[in-house]
């Protein structure tokens, strides 16, 4: 039988410890958000529609970018048991340089309109951490700015070739005098993709007006009291800032890029040339013969060509093929350190992060980005030590399994004891993806018919 009493004032003190509130309202909001989808929340409630969407938004469909996420939930790690890793090192070697974490920022433009601070707060940021960032083309900070604000960090630069050839020239030789160490060469953008979010919104530089554009306005006057009280948004390249992001993009590019300019740059950047945007082995194989020093697994964050091949998916064959020869990094649907880990596991030398940064920079400008590298290294520390490895240089592509959903026709099904069960997913809530691409994402992970399961129930290792 249960003895009651009345309880003693003292012990009830050490039993309710109140916490101690946070006046700042940033900080606290910040500190509330635990995941990157929870940056996510918080950029979308205080970003306008238009310029969450293009951050958020993917081409047409938005089937690559969803698919390009469920590719890492459909991952099985296999940890090592009794294998202390107390103390985690993540730190590695990426092109000649040093870098505290396996994964730097990648270039996005049009920054400072997701909010005001813009590739200051992104540079900063990775300087602090001690990783890479890179500027794009179309980055709202110029190349010095950039420099300044990451003066002694590592500073990398992404290049469209433009149908003026020589403000492509000029731009490398400016970000090489400037300090930065690699360049990123773009390759998948010969012209833009159909991105309809933005259509859908109007979207443009400098933002167009509209009834619905000031209604969306209202409950977010802080963005707009930025965005207009702060220095005109400067672009990387462009001498015009006017029109929608596809024209801008269309005006731009050029279709007839082809190796012959990658021989040109080849030749003007002194530091290492990283190709980004492939999507095939045969492409990987072809640029490592023509002596870049990495490549860049990317779809461009499905962004360009909807339906365009998993990066991920991709990295155990490119890496058999070319990994010791070359540098393999990938991006695309990074959202977790979790998905930083597998990439590595799985012959990665690097990994870049595009829209989980973004969502930490609306979410709080420099404060959000911190958060969001601190999110991704607590995220990596932890799996590495439910893992059993001390450092990134332990992992292995035994450590994780593939889980396959999309089997291409034709592909014949594993033997029986090389298959592995994997259990039909529920579809994603809405949260994980805009409401927007909530349908496509559920059609993603809609599990296969019965009569499939056993094709589409196996599981590739490198």
């Amino acid at each position: 039988m249960v003895t009651r009493q009345f309880p003693k004032p003292a012990e009830l003190l050490e039993l309710m410890q109140f916490k101690k509130p946070e006046l700042d309202g940033k900080k606290r909001r910040l500190e509330s958000a635990l995941t990157i989808y929870d940056l996510r929340d918080i950029a979308k409630r205080r970003t306008p529609k238009a310029a969450f969407d293009y951050t958020d938004g993917a081409a047409e469909g938005e089937l690559s970018l969803a698919r390009a996420r469920q590719a890492f939930e459909d991952v099985e790690f296999h940890p090592d048991v009794l294998r202390p890793a107390e103390n985690v090192d993540m730190s590695t070697e990426i092109l000649g340089g040093p870098s505290a974490m396996p994964f730097g920022i990648a270039p996005t433009g049009f920054t400072r309109l997701m909010q005001t601070e813009g590739e200051v707060a992104g540079a900063g940021g990775a300087g602090a951490a001690g990783i890479p960032f890179t500027l794009s083309t179309l980055g709202t900070t110029s190349i010095e700015g950039v420099k300044a604000a990451n003066p002694n960090g590592r500073n990398w630069f992404q290049l469209y070739v433009m149908r003026d050839r020589d403000i492509s020239y000029g731009l490398a030789r400016r970000a090489a005098e400037a300090g930065f160490d690699t360049l990123q060469f773009t390759v998948d953008t010969p012209v833009a993709g159909a991105r309809l979010r933005d259509k859908r919104n109007g979207f443009s530089i400098p933002p167009q007006l509209t009834l619905g554009t000031i209604i969306n306005a209202i409950p977010r006057p802080w963005w707009w009291y930025d965005f207009l009280t702060t220095p005109k948004l400067e672009f990387a390249s462009l001498s015009t800032t006017g029109g929608t992001v596809g024209e801008l993009l269309n005006a731009a590019m050029d279709p007839t890029i082809s190796y012959d300019d990658l021989t040109v740059i080849r030749d003007i950047w002194p530091g290492k040339i990283v190709v980004k945007g492939v999507q095939n082995v045969a492409d990987s194989k072809r640029l490592i013969d023509a002596g870049v020093d990495g490549i860049i697994l990317s779809n461009h964050g499905g962004r360009q060509l909807d339906r365009a091949p998993i990066p991920f998916r991709l990295l155990p064959e490119v890496v058999r093929e070319v990994g010791k020869d070359a540098t393999v990094m990938v991006d695309t649907g990074i959202m977790n350190g979790a998905d930083i880990v597998a990439s590595i596991a799985l012959g990665a030398k690097f990994t870049l992060i595009g829209r989980a940064y973004l969502y930490g920079l609306m979410a709080g400008g420099r404060q959000g980005v911190d958060r969001t590298i601190a999110i991704l290294r607590s995220e990596i520390e932890r799996t590495m030590k439910l893992l059993g490895v001390s450092s990134i240089a332990e992992l292995e592509p035994r450590h994780v399994t593939q889980l396959q959903r999309l089997v291409p026709v034709g592909v014949a099904a594993p033997a029986p004891e090389a298959a592995a069960s994997v259990p039909a997913p529920r579809p994603r809530t809405p949260r994980a993806t805009a409401a927007s691409t909530a349908k496509t994402d559920a059609a993603a992970s809609r599990p296969a018919k019965p009569s499939a399961a056993k094709s589409t129930g196996s599981a590739t290792k490198a």
